[in-house]
């Protein structure tokens, strides 16, 4: 689930797009900074910005810069005009800096994918020597690619979790199915929510090969040659065609295009943990692209206000005294702020996102509100 690796970033251009909304300087911001090596656009500017994620209303062009949409380290930013931003171009030497460090997300723009199904696709029956594991030279032998031509090249993948609302996430076993009961891990301290629905499987890159020989017919497996050393391959992985998927590496923040409805946007998974995570951590949020949500998107990340016993005027209890629910004579505590995240990836119910940063760690069922929600 969510795996992070970390890999060398390829960088591309940042174009700069302004917006017509007012914008609230920091007070304690300084009246140069120089760009360093491994800053982000969203870095630089909450030292100007009291929020951040509004640098492109303020970044205007800049004519003693030859390319004004591309901020390098060495350059030495000034606040110059209330509503403008200058810059007095430095060496060219490093590469360009983007709105978000690339390295941590590259793998999840190459190596992860969120589908409605997958037990359609070709599988990994067997390995090389009856083996557990196989990699890098090794064959894989598959059903269900008899229609395949030799020499084509598949990629190996493996269905990781299951999304969904109420219950965030399901583990998925070698044969793509969650364990019953899984949804009761959750309970304790997901709140309730008025979905109930499925929203993807999370497919993970695992290894790539080229079929070497074709089964006969659905009765004879295939032979796939690895050609990857990255991850191990398991019987129960599946296979997809080798294709060009391009995704975005430019990123201009913005808010949401509508308000998100109260309790609809969650957190569903966190890079590396099991519940919790803080800045540079990826997130798994339960909204995609058929609820408006696009790359560059800003969300708060907020806990939900527990439910609590008055221990002063109420009367003695043994009730949980940091309940999920109201009721019960208890007393609503509002909701607490966590952190800024913002979606780099983006499918169809489902959606990634980079904790940008936070006062607190943000945790799975924590809700998405707009980035000005108070």
């Amino acid at each position: 689930m969510l795996k992070h690796i970390r890999t060398v970033a390829a960088v591309a251009l940042l174009t700069v797009t302004t917006y017509a909304v007012g914008v609230e300087l920091n007070g304690s911001h300084p009246d140069t900074y120089v760009v360093k090596k491994g800053d982000t656009l969203w870095d630089i500017s909450a030292r100007f910005l009291k929020k951040p994620w509004l640098w492109p209303e303020i970044w205007q062009a800049n004519p003693q810069v030859k390319n004004p949409h591309l901020i390098y380290p060495g350059d030495v930013l000034s606040l110059a005009y209330l509503d403008r931003v200058t810059a007095q171009p430095g060496p060219r030497q490093e590469a360009p800096i983007n709105a978000v460090p690339l390295a941590d997300v590259e793998p999840f723009l190459k190596n992860l994918n969120v589908v409605d199904s997958f037990k359609e696709l070709p599988y990994v029956v067997g390995l090389e020597d009856n083996r557990l594991r196989a990699t890098t030279g090794q064959q894989a032998y598959v059903l269900g690619l008899q229609d395949a031509q030799s020499g084509q090249r598949y990629m190996v993948v493996r269905p990781t979790v299951q999304y969904g609302q109420p219950k965030p996430s399901s583990d998925l076993n070698l044969r793509g199915d969650t364990t019953a009961g899984m949804g009761n891990l959750w309970k304790e301290f997901i709140p309730t929510s008025d979905r109930d629905e499925f929203l993807g499987y999370e497919l993970a890159k695992v290894n790539v090969g080229t079929l070497t020989q074709v089964g006969a017919d659905a009765t004879q497996a295939s032979i796939l040659r690895l050609e990857d050393s990255g991850r191990e391959v398991r019987a129960g992985d599946r296979l997809v065609p080798v294709q060009a998927n391009p995704y975005d590496l430019q990123f201009i923040p913005h808010a949401p295009a509508t308000q998100p409805a109260p309790g609809h946007l969650r957190v569903l998974a966190v890079t590396d943990t099991f519940t919790s995570g803080g800045p540079r951590d990826v997130i798994a949020i339960s909204g995609g692209a058929r609820d408006g949500i696009d790359n560059g998107t800003v969300f708060s990340i907020w806990r939900s206000g527990s439910h609590v016993n008055d221990r002063v005027t109420g009367m003695p209890t043994s009730r949980k005294d940091d309940a999920l629910k109201a009721g019960g004579n208890r007393v609503s505590l509002p909701d607490e702020y966590a952190a800024h995240a913002m979606v780099f990836r983006t499918f169809d119910k489902v959606s990634y996102a980079l904790i940008m940063e936070g006062t607190k760690p943000a945790k799975v069922g924590y809700e998405l509100k707009h980035p000005d929600a108070q």
